[in-house]
Parts: C-alpha cells; structure tokens; sequence
C-alpha cells in the first residue's frame, strides 16, 4: 500500500493507530529516496565517527557529527527567534508528513544522528512546553513502539526551535541511558517509590542527577509526572516552565521515563572564543549518554574530566536534588 493511500485512511487521527510504525517505514523510505538532502544526510552517518569514553560500569558515547552544526550553534535567544521564520512552519516542499493524533505530524529529520530520525511536530504554531503535552508523549511513544525511543528537549535546554512544540525520535537503544538503564536502577539509583503500579527512582551515581519512571500504567505516570513539575517548579524562575529534558521508551508493555531536571542551558565553555570555546550543547540525547559533536575538535577532546564538568554544570546540585526527590515522595505519601 502507498504512503498516500495509508495517510488517507479513517484511523489515521486515532490515538494508536495500528498502521502508525508501517506509515513511519514507508515515510522513511519515500524520503530517502525523493528528497535529495535527506537522502544526502542519511548516506552520510556511514561516516560518522564513534568513541566511547569508559566510567565504572557504564561508558559515555561520543559522536562526530558535522551535520548537526546548525543545531548545536543555533541562537536560540528571544530577539534571534523573533527575527527568523518558524522552520518547523515554513518546510521545504520536499517534506512529507504522517499524521499523528488530531494534533501533531510526524516528519523524517534531515539532519539525523540515528539512523532513522524523526521530529514530531504539532500542527499549530505554539510555544516548546511539556505542559499539556506530556499525554502525547506517552501516547507517541507507546504508538512507535519497540524500534523507537522518543525524547524532548525544553524551550532552555536544547531545542532548536523553541518557539514551536515538538518532540523528536530516533532508533531504539542507541542512547546509552536505555541499555544502562537496568544497571543504573540497581546499582546507581535510589528507589524513592514503589507499588504494584510503578516505580520511581532517583539516579544519583551516574554523572548526572535524573528521576526515572517505569510503569505500564499511563494514569499513574500522568500522575508522578505532575509531582515531579510540581516539585522541579519550586526550584524553578517563576512563570518559566522548569528546565528539563525526557527520555522515553516503551517495551514489554510498559514505558521508562527519564527526566532530566536542568539548572542551565549551556555550559560557560560554549560562549568561550577561539580555542578556548567547546561547542557542545547538551539536550537529551547528549545526557543519555550520547554525545553530539559537530567539530572534530570536540571529539578528540573529550575525557572524562571534561564530560563529568559539563555534565556537573548544566545538570541539578546535589542540594536541589535532594530538594526534589523528598518533595515528590512527600506529595506521594500525602495524597
């Protein structure tokens, strides 16, 4: 069957729909093959270089990427966001689009780090939150199933296009965050909650500070997700939606959902000049554990001093953490 004709089918707008993962492959396919630049980029991950940079347990991926310059150096300011044209509005004629849901359409990402790579975006032009839009979320992930992971990336803490809600989605187990992430909540986690339904950790051991969720049940993640924003707003600028990026996957009936809770966009290194700049700009896939670099300094300079620092400086202190955790168990036990 044709992507048009599956596209044009009466399930197409339901919540999960049956046919979503056959209409992704095909979109995937058609683009590749139509679209030049897409074509063009996808060829190109053949050359992409790799480095793994050993922790005790677990080990943090590096890759070299130059296509991903214009969103690692995009300027993501409220003045340079105002000047140019929504990217996510204004698509090239090329582009095609499966929709999903009555609100968002799935597109192939030209400039990918997997080797499928996808944005998700919502129809109307509407400011990144995660706010109203965290069921989505649960509901993309789960539709794409076992071959993706879904992620977002806060309007402060990675998009490139901050101005207009999305989320993005890549090929599974490609982030490290989603192998490690049986180790990490044996061994490198606190499990500040648990009953039948779900469980709740705190990853403390593991470079950086994250809170985990794993459940098969959609209202009771719906539920914890709105403890822990309740809990990260506290320790957030007011009226500003707390800073964070999402990981998320569904496998064996069940979704693991990892938050990051942020203190900063970028680190100080990235606003240096000259040799002195690092130009690494951590959004979700880079605090998975899988570390885009668009220049080939980066790559080669990466260590491990250099990766626990940046990860230090963007990510929760300990002091707020600690803040965090109890105050989503405390909301937990007084419900």
């Amino acid at each position: 069957m044709a992507l048009k004709d599956l596209i044009n089918r009466k399930d197409t707008n339901k919540i999960f729909d049956s046919e979503f993962d056959t209409k992704i492959k095909l979109l995937f396919s058609s683009q590749k093959t139509e679209w030049e630049l897409c074509g063009k980029n996808y060829s190109a991950l053949d050359q992409v270089r790799i480095k793994e940079i050993p922790f005790d347990g677990f080990s943090i991926h590096v890759q070299f990427n130059p296509n991903r310059i214009i969103s690692t150096s995009a300027d993501t300011n409220e003045e340079a966001i105002k000047k140019r044209e929504c990217f996510l509005c204004n698509l090239p004629f090329e582009q095609s689009r499966v929709p999903f849901n009555k609100r968002f359409d799935l597109l192939v990402n030209p400039y990918p780090i997997f080797k499928e790579h996808y944005t998700i975006i919502k129809k109307k032009h509407q400011p990144q939150t995660i706010i109203g839009n965290f069921e989505t979320l649960l509901d993309l992930t789960k539709s794409m199933g076992n071959d993706y992971t879904v992620f977002y990336n806060g309007p402060r803490c990675g998009a490139s296009a901050p101005d207009h809600m999305h989320f993005q989605a890549g090929s599974s187990n490609k982030i490290p965050i989603e192998n490690d992430f049986d180790f990490v909540a044996s061994s490198l986690s606190n499990k500040i909650y648990s009953d039948s339904k779900i469980n709740i950790y705190a990853i403390e051991k593991y470079l950086r500070r994250m809170i985990a969720l794993e459940s098969g049940s959609k209202g009771d993640l719906l539920f914890a997700y709105k403890l822990f924003v309740d809990a990260l707003k506290r320790i957030s600028l007011p009226k500003d939606e707390p800073m964070m990026n999402i990981l998320s996957w569904y496998r064996d009936n069940k979704w693991r959902i990892v938050f990051i809770p942020r203190r900063k966009h970028r680190p100080d290194s990235y606003f240096e000049e000259g040799e002195n700049q690092i130009l690494i700009s951590p959004a979700a896939i880079d605090l998975g554990g899988l570390i885009i670099t668009p220049r080939l300094k980066e790559f080669e300079l990466l260590n491990k001093d250099l990766v626990t620092e940046i990860y230090r400086e963007v990510t929760l202190t300990n002091e707020h953490f600690e803040y965090l955790k109890n105050r989503i168990v405390t909301n937990i036990l007084s419900r």
